[in-house]
């Protein structure tokens, strides 16, 4: 395995529920709850947000602080506008930003991808996520936390987000090995997509590994199981990744996982089968009769 320059240490990656709650009241210690659900399971992130999170933590909506030009879900917004969305909740320059969800580890991932491609140098995941921190019996408060406005310098990152261009030149060249995150089922267009109007199935030459096989209850599973299933699912972590999913969310977990074997993130495309799957023009390989 090789380890690139600029990469952070696994143990960076994520902070505990102790270290948290020791740290709550740190004026550089900022904490976003990033829950976000699948239109198709029915819940109100926002709604849970208010009527338990852990105290401090300051909702982001993954929906609302997005490109607004597009009908593409969720993705993501210019540096100016991410700097304005972000300050305006209380998040500024130095701060150390601590990211979780209601899920465990589900999409918090995405916020800790975005907050990377936008400059934040300093950027965790509550290792267990809000059923962990439930679980041990640790305070909850109800509403909305309120931060006074702070200012964040967005720079963007090219090299973290890819587009529909950067995948077909990488699946052409093989200049990066293209890992879809969604269900097997899905990869392979034996079920209709959740999203209506999306064909089925998969790029021509994609990988397949589904997201839930990274995942140990609430948490990222150990080293040696990630590398495991990197192999099984037939790519080299060593060599460049562009993860795609559904819509730019689960791509993220396999960006979070490299980094968690001490390389560098995968980038991740942000379109993902939201756009990919619209396009008549873009090649399609499905199974389905």
């Amino acid at each position: 395995m090789t380890r690139e320059s600029g990469v952070k240490p696994a143990s960076d990656l994520f902070v505990s529920t102790q270290w948290l709650a020791d740290h709550l009241s740190a004026p550089d210690v900022f904490v976003f709850d990033a829950s976000w659900h699948m239109p198709n399971a029915k819940r109100d992130a926002k709604a849970e947000y208010l009527a338990g999170h852990i105290p401090g933590a300051v909702f982001f909506d993954i929906d609302a602080i997005a490109d607004r030009l597009t009908d593409l879900p969720h993705m993501l917004p210019d540096a100016d506008a991410f700097s304005s969305a972000v300050g305006e909740l209380g998040f500024g320059d130095g701060m150390r930003a601590v990211v979780y969800d209601s899920v465990g580890l589900f999409s918090a991932p995405r916020l800790w991808w975005t907050l990377r491609i936008f400059g934040a140098a300093d950027v965790s995941i509550l290792d267990g996520g809000l059923p962990k921190w439930r679980t041990e019996g640790r305070p909850l408060e109800t509403g909305e936390a309120v931060r006074p406005p702070g200012h964040f310098t967005a720079r963007f990152d090219h090299g973290l987000v890819a587009d529909s261009g950067d995948v077909q030149k990488a699946l052409a060249e093989r200049s990066a090995q293209v890992v879809d995150m969604r269900s097997s089922e899905r990869f392979r267009g034996i079920v209709a997509e959740p999203r209506p109007g999306l064909r089925s199935g998969h790029m021509p030459g994609a990988l397949n590994l589904p997201w839930g096989e990274l995942i140990d209850g609430a948490r990222l599973k150990d080293r040696a199981a990630l590398e495991r299933r990197f192999a099984a699912a037939g790519f080299d972590p060593d060599r460049p990744v562009i993860a795609s999913c559904g819509s730019g969310m689960t791509a993220a977990i396999l960006s979070l996982a490299l980094a968690a074997t001490g390389r560098r993130p995968a980038t991740v495309y942000d379109g993902s089968w939201a756009e990919w799957g619209a396009k008549a023009d873009l090649p399609v390989v499905s199974e389905a009769q």
